[in-house]
C-alpha cells in the first residue's frame, strides 16, 4: 500500500510515483487525493460541490471554475458517478456534475494498491515470429474496439477514452520499437509497406484479419461497425465512410471485398472480408502463389460464344410482382456467404465449391426476366456471360451436340481464369428445356441427344446459372428437377403499370395539359410492351413541329401494336 500512503500524505503530488501514471493536472490530482482521503475515512461517495468547495476554501463561487476538472477525471476513468439512470459522461454539462455523487473507480483503486495500470505490454525485445507481431496488432485493435464501445455504450464510464488513448500510444510506440530490433522479415509488416496503407486502412484490415483468426460469427465485418471503429465523432464517420466505398484503396487494390445481404428492414448491408488470395499470402506465405487472374473483359475477346454484360441495375431498380420480389430476396439470403458456410458445416454443401444455384425464370415475354437476371447478378457483385440459345441449332447433324459442350467448356475456362466467377445466363432456353421427342426421325434423335448433353451439364454445373423461358409447362420433368429455383414472372397489375409508364416516359419532353397516365395503365401490357410503345411514339412525335406528347398518341400506338404480334420478348425488362 506504499503508493496509496505516499499519495494521500503528499504535499506536492507532482513528486509522487502515481502522478505520472494518472495523466492529469495538479488540481485534478488534488481532487483525487481529497476523495481518496474521504474513502479511507469510510465515505465511498463525495458530492462534487463539497469536494470543490473544500479545495477552494471560502472564495465565493470560484470553485465553479474547476468543474471541468471533475469532468476530466470522469472521462479518464479515475472517477465514476453513482446514478440509477445510465449517463454518457462526455455529453454531461458541467453544472449537471455539481450535485452528483462521485466515487473512485475500480481502475483507480487498483492503481492506488498496485502502483501500475491494467495494461500488460510485452517486454521490449525483437519479434521472433509473425504470431508474436500479430498478438500486439490484435491488442491494438482491441483498444480501438474499447474506444468505439465507450462512445456508444452508456454503461462503460469507467473506461475513459483519454486513458485508452494513452494506452494505445504506448502500445504503438512499443510495436515500432520492437520492429526496429527485429531482423526477421514479418509478412504482414512487409505487406503494409508494399500497399502504402493509411493508418485507418491498416486498422480496418487488421480488424478483418482478427476476425479470420477468431473464426467467430459476429457483426464486426459490417460497414457501420468498421467505420465506428476508426471514428471519434459524426463528422469522422461521414469522412471515413469513403474508406469502404467502391473505388477506395482497400477495394480498388482487391485487398478486401464484401457481400451484399438483405437486412431485416428490407435494406442491403455490406459484410466485408479479406480476399482469399491475400489472406492466404499472409497466413501461409510459404505456399506457392496462385496463378494471376484476369478481368473478364480481357478474356472475352478470345471467344465468340458469350456476350459479356456488366450489370448496371440491382434488384431495387426493377419493378416486379410482389411474390416474385419476395422469392428473389429469399434467394439472395440463401446465397449469402455465412449461409453457405453453415451448409458446408452441416455437410449439405461441398466445401470446395463456391456459390451455386440453378435458376429458371419463366413467364410471358416482356415481363423482365432478362433484366432481372442482370440485376440479380449486380446484387451478387458478378458479371454475366450471356448466351442466346437460339444460336445453338445447326444445319449440320452433330454440330449442335458439340456446341452444347462448347458452351459449358468455354464458360468453365473463362470462369477459371477470371478474378470473379461470372453468372451464366441462357436466354430463351425453351428448346433446351422442352419435352424430348419420341419419334425416330433423325431430327428428333439429334434434338434428344443435344438435350441429354445439356441435362448432363446442368446436373454437374458448379456456379450460378440462370435460364429464361416463356412457358414452364413445356419443360421436361428431368430438367425441372435439376433447377433448385423456379421463379415466375407475371404480367404487371395496374398499379405496377402506372409505375412503368411513369418511368418509361421521357423526362425532358412536353406533355399536353391533362395528360392521362391512368388511362394508359388500363391497357394490359407488359413492361417490355410499354417500353416499346414509348419508344415508337417518341419517334412519331419527334418529327412534328409542336413536339407535344398527347394521350391519344400513346393510345393510337397501343392499338396499332396490339393488332401486331406481342408474343416475342422485345425488351429485356423494365426499371423502377
Amino acid at each position: 500500500m506504499k503508493y496509496l500512503i505516499e499519495f494521500v500524505e503528499a504535499d506536492n503530488l507532482k513528486k509522487t510515483q502515481l502522478f505520472e501514471l494518472i495523466k492529469c493536472s495538479e488540481y485534478e490530482a488534488k481532487l483525487l487525493q481529497y476523495i481518496t482521503i474521504k474513502f479511507l475515512g469510510g465515505e465511498e461517495e463525495v458530492v462534487c460541490i463539497e469536494a470543490l468547495q473544500a479545495l477552494d476554501g471560502d472564495k465565493g463561487y470560484t470553485y465553479l471554475e474547476h468543474l471541468d476538472c471533475a469532468k476530466t477525471l470522469l472521462e479518464l476513468g479515475w472517477l465514476t458517478i453513482q446514478s440509477f439512470i445510465p449517463l454518457k459522461v462526455m455529453e454531461l454539462s458541467k453544472l449537471e456534475l455539481l450535485n452528483s455523487a462521485l466515487s473512485l473507480s475500480p481502475s483507480f483503486l487498483r492503481l492506488l494498491e498496485e502502483g501500475s495500470g491494467d495494461v500488460d505490454l510485452p517486454d521490449l525485445k525483437p519479434y521472433t515470429d509473425q504470431l508474436e507481431y500479430l498478438q500486439d496488432q490484435f491488442f491494438r485493435v482491441e483498444l480501438y474496439q474499447k474506444m468505439s464501445s465507450i462512445r456508444v455504450n452508456v454503461h462503460e464510464q469507467s473506461l475513459g477514452i483519454n486513458r485508452i488513448l494513452t494506452k494505445l500510444e504506448h502500445l504503438e510506440k512499443r510495436i515500432n520499437e520492437r520492429l526496429e530490433k527485429t531482423e526477421e522479415d514479418l509478412v504482414l509488416e512487409k505487406f503494409f509497406k508494399s500497399q502504402k496503407l493509411e493508418e485507418k486502412e491498416e486498422i480496418i484490415f487488421l480488424a478483418l484479419l482478427k476476425e479470420e483468426y477468431n473464426s467467430t460469427e459476429s457483426n464486426f465485418r459490417e460497414m457501420t461497425t468498421l467505420i465506428d471503429l476508426i471514428s471519434f465523432d459524426e463528422y469522422d464517420r461521414i469522412k471515413n465512410r469513403s474508406l469502404l466505398e467502391d473505388g477506395a484503396t482497400l477495394l480498388a487494390n482487391e485487398l478486401i471485398d464484401y457481400d451484399e445481404i438483405l437486412n431485416p428492414f428490407g435494406g442491403i448491408s455490406r459484410s466485408f472480408y479479406i480476399v482469399d488470395e491475400v489472406l492466404q499470402s499472409i497466413i501461409h506465405p510459404q505456399k506457392k502463389k496462385k496463378v494471376r487472374k484476369l478481368k473478364l473483359d480481357m478474356l472475352i475477346k478470345e471467344q465468340d460464344i458469350f456476350q459479356l454484360v456488366d450489370p448496371q441495375t440491382s434488384l431495387e431498380d426493377v419493378v416486379l410482382n410482389a411474390k416474385t420480389e419476395e422469392t428473389l430476396k429469399t434467394l439472395i439470403k440463401q446465397l449469402d456467404k455465412d449461409v453457405m458456410n453453415r451448409l458446408v458445416k452441416w455437410g449439405i454443401k461441398d466445401k470446395k465449391s463456391g456459390l451455386a444455384a440453378r435458376i429458371i425464370f419463366y413467364g410471358h415475354p416482356g415481363t423482365g426476366k432478362t433484366l432481372t437476371a442482370y440485376s440479380l447478378s449486380k446484387s451478387l457483385k458478378k458479371q454475366v456471360l450471356s448466351f442466346d440459345c437460339s444460336k445453338i441449332l445447326s444445319m449440320y447433324v452433330g454440330e449442335s451436340e458439340k456446341n452444347v459442350r462448347k458452351i459449358f467448356d468455354t464458360y468453365y475456362d473463362l470462369a477459371q481464369k477470371a478474378k470473379t466467377e461470372p453468372v451464366l445466363l441462357l436466354n430463351e432456353a425453351d428448346q433446351f428445356l422442352s419435352s424430348r421427342g419420341s419419334n425416330a426421325s433423325s431430327a428428333d434423335q439429334m434434338h434428344n441427344q443435344m438435350q441429354n448433353i445439356f441435362l448432363e451439364q446442368i446436373e454437374k454445373f458448379d456456379g450460378i446459372l440462370i435460364a429464361t423461358t416463356n412457358l414452364l409447362e413445356n419443360i421436361d420433368i428431368a430438367f425441372s428437377r435439376r433447377f433448385n429455383y423456379k421463379i415466375e414472372f407475371k404480367k404487371p397489375n395496374k398499379e405496377q403499370r402506372v409505375k412503368l409508364w411513369n418511368l418509361e416516359l421521357p423526362k425532358q419532353a412536353d406533355f399536353e395539359k391533362g395528360f392521362d397516365i391512368d388511362k394508359l395503365s388500363e391497357y394490359s401490357l407488359t413492361g417490355g410492351q410499354i417500353a416499346l410503345i414509348v419508344k415508337n411514339t417518341a419517334y412519331d412525335v419527334a418529327i412534328r413541329d409542336d413536339e407535344i406528347f398527347t394521350t391519344k398518341d400513346f393510345v393510337d400506338e397501343i392499338e396499332k401494336e396490339k393488332k401486331g404480334n406481342f408474343d416475342s420478348e422485345t425488351s429485356m425488362g423494365f426499371l423502377k
